[in-house]
């Protein structure tokens, strides 16, 4: 099967990678023999299914590379996952919306249809909870998109918000302000943060107020207006914090819960309030949630293969 390519010779550098990884992705994943001769792509192999599936991902990949986005094979990978999963691929919709751009100016968008429903999904209710392994971009879409709404005056602060399991909560005796004291736990979102506003214009805003970093226990009794509220590693919360969390959003606020509930390091095995909250509050309008899977997974792809194998063996583990 031939598939012609339309553009110039860097539309096809674009579709074939560096070193033309993104093609050897797709042939370790596929029985397929994959060339590209007098602008088409020629794809050959002895079963015609694989054929078709790769045909339509090359073409997906084509329309990509002829509007000048870069691919990379960790989007092939993720494309291919998508593919595997039957989710509805539609590539150009993915590489057209822009959720933010990092503070070096590079665009920000979901790589996986997942992530482009859970980002939807933030803007379409109040309160979203999302679900899912590590590396499926939980934590750092979600504050992509409170760091658009900011520069959009359509919040006025950004509150992250993280239990501090280890240390039980009570951070009182470790050395510093409130700042010092929580800062290893919410160490990811400061990366985040990082990557997207600079580290200047970061701790300009926490010292503002604009952005705030919270332990859990320190929500009490506070109602937050015209904020975007995350709350991260959410399985480590207990009902009672869940509950106090929630009730926390005032007028004008948006909240995000993430977490993994295949991660749960509460003591004394305390039930998580990640796990009750879809039976407590399913059906209410404007609560949602969205479960993201492995094949989100936007990490390096040895990390999707170490989540595959922790969910099988917790998998054959239960049966037992």
């Amino acid at each position: 099967m031939e598939i012609p390519l339309s553009g110039n010779e860097f539309t096809q550098a674009r579709l074939l990678g560096p070193n033309d990884e993104n093609f050897q992705a797709i042939e370790s994943r596929y029985p397929v023999t994959l060339s590209v001769k007098d602008g088409a792509v020629k794809i050959s192999g002895p079963d015609s299914v694989p054929v078709k599936i790769v045909s339509r991902l090359i073409k997906e990949l084509a329309a990509v590379a002829e509007k000048g986005h870069e691919i990379s094979p960790a989007d092939v990978r993720a494309a291919m996952d998508a593919l595997a999963e039957g989710q509805d691929l539609n590539l150009n919709e993915l590489y057209s919306e822009i959720i933010c751009t990092t503070a070096r100016g590079k665009p920000i968008r979901a790589k996986t249809p997942g992530q482009r429903k859970y980002i939807k999904a933030i803007r379409d209710n109040f309160i979203l909870f999302a679900t899912g392994p590590a590396g499926t971009g939980k934590t750092y879409l979600a504050v992509c998109e409170a760091v658009s709404m900011l520069k959009a005056n359509k919040v006025n602060r950004v509150v992250l918000v993280r239990p501090a399991v280890e240390a039980g909560e009570s951070l009182g005796y470790l050395p510093g302000d409130l700042r010092e004291k929580v800062e290893p736990y919410v160490r990811p979102l400061y990366d985040a943060f990082y990557d997207l506003l600079s580290p200047e214009r970061f701790l300009r805003y926490v010292d503002k107020g604009v952005i705030e970093i919270v332990p859990l226990a320190y929500m009490r009794g506070r109602t937050l207006n015209e904020s975007f509220i995350i709350l991260d590693e959410a399985q480590n919360t207990t009902p009672k914090q869940m509950k106090m969390f929630l009730t926390r959003l005032g007028f004008g606020s948006k909240a995000v819960v993430t977490g993994d509930i295949t991660q749960i390091d509460l003591p004394g095995g305390a039930p998580s309030g990640l796990r009750s909250v879809r039976e407590i509050l399913g059906g209410i309008k404007g609560i949602g949630f969205l479960d993201l899977s492995h094949a989100d997974v936007v990490r390096h792809e040895i990390v999707q293969k170490i989540v595959q194998a922790y969910s099988r063996y917790e998998q054959e583990h239960e049966q037992k």
